[in-house]
């Protein structure tokens, strides 16, 4: 008898193995492609890109900072040039025609009389003295940097005329050239004091958020220490004392240092709590492992992989360095004269029937809010084009 064995049914599901064709797979597109493949900073750049305020803002910083280089130049008058006769005169107004007649850019030169009733001089605009202003010119002698004696200047008043474009203050200055000079002053202590910060801030809360412990508890309690002090009269105290007999230019870096010194808490509770995050991944632990030292694991692994939202914070406290210049200046206690800074200017606004009858003397205050504004600004688009996370 013959058993018969049942017929073997094929499996339901069969191995392909027709070869693989790669035109099927689908290829990224040339954009795909360089998104995929772009640097951490080149996408912080694309995304910034697309913040148009933060653009513009940067612009006005840029002109801002690339004028500093030349002050001399940019300015009509030299810094403590004075003309006895235009004391508290008014700002002058541009015009481009005369009469119907198109001159060019010119002001109109002033008449004064005395009022001796209240003693306050009385400018007003002669139409018959025609000022052409002269551009590319030869005017007030000045030191470049404090290097090179020239007199170029790139606009200046016509001979024997005059070009206060923002008015004078009571020795006869051309308000509008000391704001030029000032600028170069106030800008650059924002930066210094802001690297000042910076270094101080990486190094403390890069120890404080590698090691932890009680390495973090000592310096966590420093910090609330020096921030629970009231920022305004500490810094007034700091600056107070400093001898009134030094060089001015000890003076602007001691104002700088204190600015720094006092700014430097926020940033490390930044980098402290962003290290305690990354000292857990695995790269962090394979770099112990390699024998790598705590300074190499945090300065060459640790830091950069957030070193945009760094750099967005540095941006963010730059307006406060200013701030806090320009508010130790006005209140006579940070830089004094011969250096002049847009704090320092302020200091004739203090008395306010003085600005009631000279309100010119508070066009210093527009540059300090453009250029906060503008940090402000870029800080924020720095901000948001370094969050991962956007």
């Amino acid at each position: 008898m013959s058993v018969s064995l049942p017929t073997q049914t094929p499996l339901p599901h069969t191995v392909d193995t027709a070869p693989w064709d790669p035109d099927e797979v689908e290829r990224l597109s040339p954009e795909q492609e360089r998104f995929t493949t772009a640097s951490q900073w080149r996408m912080v750049w694309w995304k910034l890109r697309r913040h148009k305020l933060a653009v513009a803002s940067g612009i006005v910083l840029l002109l801002l900072y690339a004028s500093t280089l030349v002050s001399e130049v940019l300015a009509p008058y030299a810094v403590d040039s004075r003309n006895s006769h235009f004391i508290h005169a008014p700002p002058q107004t541009v015009h481009l025609f005369h009469e119907g007649q198109f001159v060019g850019p010119f002001v109109y030169g002033y008449s004064y009389r005395l009022d001796m009733e209240i003693l306050k001089r009385e400018y007003t605009p002669d139409p018959t003295k025609v000022q052409p202003i002269r551009f590319f010119c030869r005017g007030d002698r000045y030191e470049f940097w404090g290097l090179v004696e020239s007199d170029w200047h790139l606009a200046c008043p016509a001979e024997g005329g005059t070009l206060f474009l923002m008015g004078t203050d009571r020795l006869g200055r051309d308000l509008l050239s000391r704001m030029i000079y000032g600028t170069r002053i106030s800008l650059t202590i924002g930066l210094i004091g802001v690297a000042v910060s910076f270094v101080l801030g990486i190094v403390i809360g890069g120890i404080a958020g590698y090691y932890g412990g009680w390495v973090d508890n000592l310096i966590q309690r420093l910090i609330e220490i020096i921030r629970s002090f009231p920022e305004l009269p500490l810094w007034m105290a700091l600056s107070a004392a400093l001898p009134v007999t030094w060089n001015p230019i000890f003076i602007y870096f001691g104002i700088t240092v204190i600015l720094g010194l006092l700014e430097w808490t926020g940033l490390a509770r930044a980098v402290r709590s962003k290290l305690l995050a990354l000292r857990e991944e695995d790269f962090t632990t394979a770099a112990q492992l390699m024998g790598a030292s705590p300074a190499r694991i945090i300065g060459r692994h640790l830091l950069p992989s957030f070193m945009s939202h760094l750099i967005a914070s540095a941006t963010l406290a730059i307006p406060g360095m200013i701030l806090g210049e320009t508010a130790l200046s006005f209140l006579g206690l940070g830089l004094r004269p011969p250096i002049t800074s847009w704090g320092v200017l302020l200091t004739e606004a203090q008395n306010i029937n003085v600005v009631a009858l000279y309100p010119w003397l508070m066009l210093p205050v527009l540059p300090v809010i453009v250029t906060v504004l503008s940090f402000n600004f870029l800080g924020d688009g720095l901000r948001d084009a370094a969050d991962p996370y956007r």
